[in-house]
């Protein structure tokens, strides 16, 4: 593990900058050296060696000058309010928006805490493990300028060191030590800061975990001196071969990392003498060709492990990584990992640009949106370009402005992410109001929203949210009957999530509807009074109806879909008749129709020559299902067999039903059908459905409108030779602009 001493020298801060650069950083460094020398950070540090050690950790990551003289300066606002205030007029507003940014992300430790404690059980630790990716999510949004980020992920390093170096183990130290496992570690591995990784979860660990940490710390020191002399001595060999062999390469040992070989150790439910990497080395070439070369040379000095080899030249990881992987077994018989690539490979492995974080994180799944991981993956290898610039001054300096300007502008989600009182992360769409925010925690707590405070200042209910702000709902008391949301929140002033709009237009067609049940009951109680029969059981009368609630009764009413004289008929113990309410002619009845007189083609099966005529109730036509019903004084009456009224007959004189069928009619015969059309009332309506009909070669024959409430019910009777034709119009009339329900009636 790389450690850097605390009290970090001035050639470490100024390594990689201009002359120019170094003399801002050691005109910051002396400006802050007063105001640092006798004050402590809250981890009771000195502040000086705190800010030289971030800096010479920012050194190390090669970043800019500015994130250097930010790293020296973000502790003076906490420490020194008065000094913070020239921050801006003596560095730039780049440096003031910089120092900003960090103080911003350092207010996050008690939501960081907060989720790794609500993580007992298991369903609350897989919240938790969710709300923690929500966190971190919500981290690099708030990092309006990435370097904001990288000069927190030192900050944390630094603070880690310095408690290992004092050997603090309270409870403050454990604290620190969680949340960087839970939040910077893991961001720092999908930035693909290497460095910062390996040493933030090796230093955590020590923390969390002492025991473990001391024992397999203990099993690398006692192994270590043969261990490394058995690399030396496999380096020497190989090296020899190599020569021999003409292949130029770098060989050298991995680096041991005391958690990633305790996460192998319990994943993989093996001691430490049975792990393959514990001894290790690498071979860094110059191109492809030689990874193979290598390969062999290596197969060949030793026995490899077949089932241990894998090709990610070849076959690159899903996160771009690439290298050649192999474990051989040498002259003791215990086993030998080697890694071979290339110096690019090198280069993008171990500075960022393939941190397969997915792969790391998720254990393989892919659990992100494609959009974030590419973005994801460009910031990585903006991160990483800066490690390529060339030596030239001139040309280095811009290609370094080139680099931080992109960086500012990283810009790598469309969504904010925001706090409640208790610090737990709400994620929301850009530009999403605290009515948005009041529905995301809970529909009720939408429907009682009458007030929101951010930052605890009281804001509108239209005010837009930003990254990292924490925001409070006020709500009515449960209950209350001024419950319920503001027509005005569905405009996009007011809410910018279709959850939130979906949400609030439930809660107003509720409403609606409960009004149109309640103007449909008082309607059917008025006739019940009318007609005298008060004490007619309700439920009876709508099954009776053909209704199989109640409340689909007063709803049918209500909607002006069904006729009071039904009611009344069956009140008064009579046929509901079938005449129809009268409507509007539009058009002629075509001489084919069976009004007109034209042959219906229904046959009464067993009898030949009786009058028939089709019921005007529920219009049958080819191919329903219909049956018969012989009347007094009109031959027989053909209804459909799922009519309400054919359903009362029978029920009143079975004796008169009578089987019929269809059977040949004229070719261009045509019956008579209603449609019941329910839409959002708009000019041009009835003439876009008028031309449905047209378009089908459908006669219409009649035509009765009503509107209210901005809603339009229309009734057609239209003309057709079959059922098919009918259904095809009802398809097409339903693709026309505000239809909400269209059926045969």
């Amino acid at each position: 593990m790389v450690s850097i001493s605390v009290a970090a020298s001035e050639s470490q801060l100024l390594e990689g900058l201009s002359d120019t650069e170094k003399e801002r950083l050691l005109s910051a460094l002396e400006f802050v050296t007063p105001y640092y020398s006798e004050r402590h950070v809250v981890t009771q540090q000195n502040a000086l060696e705190f800010a030289r050690a971030v800096v010479s950790t920012l050194s190390m990551l090669r970043t800019d000058v500015d994130s250097r003289i930010a790293g020296l300066l973000f502790e003076l606002p906490e420490l020194c309010p008065q000094a913070a205030e020239q921050i801006e007029v003596r560095f730039g507003k780049e440096i003031g928006d910089l120092v900003s940014g960090i103080r911003r992300l350092m207010k996050l430790r008690e939501a960081a805490l907060t989720q790794h404690d609500i993580g007992r059980s298991k369903d609350a630790a897989e919240k938790a493990a969710a709300q923690m990716e929500t966190l971190r999510k919500m981290v690099l949004a708030m990092a309006t300028d990435m370097r904001v980020v990288l000069v927190r992920l030192a900050s944390r390093v630094t603070t880690l060191r310095y408690f290992a170096e004092c050997k603090r183990e309270d409870g403050a130290a454990q604290q620190y030590a969680s949340e960087t496992m839970d939040l910077y570690a893991p961001l720092a591995n999908r930035l693909g800061v290497w460095q910062l990784k390996w040493e933030l979860e090796d230093l955590s660990f020590r923390f969390l975990e002492p025991a473990q940490y001391k024992r397999i710390a203990k099993m690398l020191e006692e192994k270590r001196v043969e261990r490394e002399s058995f690399v030396v001595n496999a380096i020497a060999l190989l090296n020899s071969e190599l020569k021999a062999a003409g292949v130029k390469a770098e060989v050298s040992g991995r680096p041991k990392h005391i958690f990633s070989i305790w996460k192998k150790m319990k994943g993989k439910a093996v001691d430490f003498d049975e792990l393959y990497d514990v001894r290790a080395f690498r071979v860094v070439v110059d191109d492809i060709k030689d990874c193979y070369t290598v390969l062999g040379i290596v197969h060949n000095l030793w026995a490899p492990i077949p089932k241990e080899f894998d090709d990610y030249i070849s076959r690159p990881k899903s996160n771009g990584y690439k290298s050649l992987h192999t474990v051989v077994v040498v002259e003791d018989g215990r086993p030998l990992e080697v890694q071979i690539r290339t110096r690019e490979m090198h280069q993008f492995a171990e500075y960022g640009v393939a941190a397969h974080w997915r792969y790391k994180e998720s254990g393989g799944s892919n659990f992100t949106a494609q959009e974030y991981d590419e973005k994801i993956a460009w910031l990585r290898q903006l991160l990483a370009w800066k490690t390529d610039v060339t030596d030239a001054v001139v040309e280095q300096e811009a290609v370094q402005r080139e680099w931080v300007e992109k960086l500012k502008s990283a810009s790598l989600d469309d969504r904010i992410y925001v706090l409640t009182p208790q610090a737990r992360v709400i994620e929301l769409p850009s530009n999403a109001t605290p009515v948005d925010f009041a529905y995301q925690l809970h529909t009720d707590v939408g429907h009682r929203c009458r007030g929101a405070r951010v930052d605890h200042v009281m804001v509108p209910l239209n005010t837009r949210l930003k990254n990292g702000q924490t925001v409070e709902i006020i709500t009515l008391k449960a209950g209350s009957a001024q419950t319920g949301p503001s027509r005005d929140w569905l405009n996009p002033e007011y809410s910018v999530s279709t959850r939130t709009r979906s949400k609030i237009r439930a809660w107003f067609n509720a409403i609606d509807q409960q009004e149109t049940l309640a103007a449909g009951r008082v309607l059917v109680e008025k006739t019940l009074q009318r007609e005298g029969k008060t004490s007619v059981n309700l439920e009876d009368l709508a099954r009776k109806l053909g209704f199989s609630a109640l409340d689909d009764l007063f709803l049918s009413v209500g909607k002006e879909e069904f006729s009071l004289r039904q009611i009344e008929a069956v009140l008064r113990d009579h046929v509901v008749p079938e005449e129809t309410d009268e409507v509007a002619i539009t058009n002629k009845s075509r001489a084919s129709s069976v009004i007109q007189g034209a042959k219906s083609g229904v046959l009464v099966v067993g009898t030949d020559g009786l009058m028939t005529q089709l019921a005007r109730c529920c219009k049958p036509a080819p191919p329903d299902n219909i049956v018969g019903f012989v009347t007094r004084g009109k031959g027989v009456s053909i209804h459909r067999a799922s009519c309400k009224n054919f359903a009362e007959m029978r029920a009143k004189a079975p004796e008169r039903v009578i089987q019929t069928t269809w059977g040949e009619h004229g070719k261009d015969t045509v019956y008579p059908v209603d449609i019941f059309v329910l839409a959002q009332d708009r000019q041009g309506l009835l003439r876009d459905i008028s031309e449905v009909f047209s378009r089908e070669k459908i006669n219409v024959i009649g035509v009765n409108t009503q509107s209210a409430r901005s809603q339009a019910k229309m009734s057609f009777t239209v003309e057709i030779g079959g059922t098919t034709q009918l259904q095809k119009a009802l398809s097409v009339i339903r693709e026309v602009g505000g239809v909400v329900e269209v059926r045969r009636q």
